[in-house]
This record gives C-alpha cells, structure tokens and sequence, in this order.
C-alpha cells in the first residue's frame, strides 16, 4: 500500500510538467501567431511600399524630372522648325522672283502697246497740223504754230513708259517722218531682255 502511494505523487508530478509544458505550448502557440501576424503585416506593408514606388515615384519623376529622350526630342523639333523656316524663306525668294518677272513682262507688254497708241496720237496731230509735232508735248499743249490744233491728243501721263520713263522721240526721223522708242526697262537706248529698245518703225 505504501509502495502506490508513494507512486501517486509521480504521477501528479508528471501531469504537472505535461501540464507546464502544455502551457509553454500554448505560450509558444499564442507567440508564434503574433509573430506571425507581425510577418504578414510586414510583408503587406513592404508589397504597399513596392506599389507605391513603383507606381507614384515614377509618376512624379516623369512629371518632374523631364528625360534625356524628352531634352533630345525638343532639340530635334527646334532643328526642323529652323528647316521649315529656311524652306520657307526659299520659296518666298522663289515665288518674290516668278512675280516679278511677271510684272517686269507686263510692263513691257504694256509699254509697245502704249507706244503704238502714242504714235496713232501723232499721226491725229499730223493730220490736224499738216506735220508731226516738234516734241510730245506740242500733243498735251498747244504750240505757237499749230494753227488747227485740235488737241490734247494724249494725257501726260501717256507720255511716260510703265516703268516711268520718257518715249524717245525725234523729228523728222531717220526711219520715218518721225522715230518714236519705248527703251524699256532701264530707260536708255540699247539694253536686252525686257531693256530692248523698241521703236514705232519695227
């Protein structure tokens, strides 16, 4: 009987420790959840800290700090505004140059029109006067020996070429009664292109 009395005590000895080391598992079991909450909200933290890098600071670095590719990109719209300006300026010289050509032929056009209308002015005088008149502006104004004179014949401004220059007139001529000459461009006997002399006998 003493014998398993003595074996009792062994026995409450035992559970005890199971349950001591019952209750460091549940302290290990209640350590380790926390711990383990503590990694997820670690964990969850660090995927929002990586989120919010990758997506906010490059936002604000693009928005900000502008890049090479960006610097690059406006030097090269720089260099093409300077060639279509260029290009631009070559065609305006081009198109200045056709217009004046034009302009410089309808001068020309105009002034052996005008010269042939001068001369029938003249022949007018010559039949009302009996002969040509001394210098053209016996046809504006009449002169000290025009008895019939029906004038004006021409208007002043018609005794000026296109481009502002005087009709060469000679009487009596050395190719008709008289020699009337549109001189063109420049205004003097001789020349070429739109400065060709031009004369009422030609």
């Amino acid at each position: 009987m003493m014998g398993g009395m003595k074996k009792k005590p062994g026995f409450h000895e035992t559970g005890t420790r199971d349950s001591g080391l019952h209750g460091a598992g549940t302290r290990d079991s209640g350590l380790g959840t926390r711990q383990s909450r503590s990694r997820r909200a670690c964990a969850l933290r660090a995927v929002q800290c990586r989120g919010w890098r990758r997506h906010a600071l490059p936002a604000f670095s693009e928005s900000r700090v502008p890049s090479p590719g960006s610097r690059l990109q406006r030097g090269f719209t720089l260099l093409e505004m300077l060639a279509v300006i260029v290009l631009i300026g070559i065609i305006g010289t081009i198109v200045v140059r056709q217009v004046g050509h034009s302009v410089d032929k309808g001068k020309y056009g105009a002034g052996k029109a005008q010269l042939t209308t001068l001369g029938q002015d003249i022949d007018s005088y010559a039949l009302d006067n009996g002969s040509p008149p001394q210098s053209l502006d016996d046809l504006v104004t009449k002169p000290a020996n025009a008895a019939n004179w029906q004038g004006p014949y021409a208007k002043p401004s018609q005794l000026k070429d296109p481009w502002g220059h005087a009709f060469g007139y000679q009487y009596p001529g050395q190719h008709g009664s008289y020699d009337l000459i549109f001189y063109g461009q420049d205004g003097r006997p001789g020349g070429t292109g739109y400065s060709a002399d031009v004369g009422n006998w030609q």
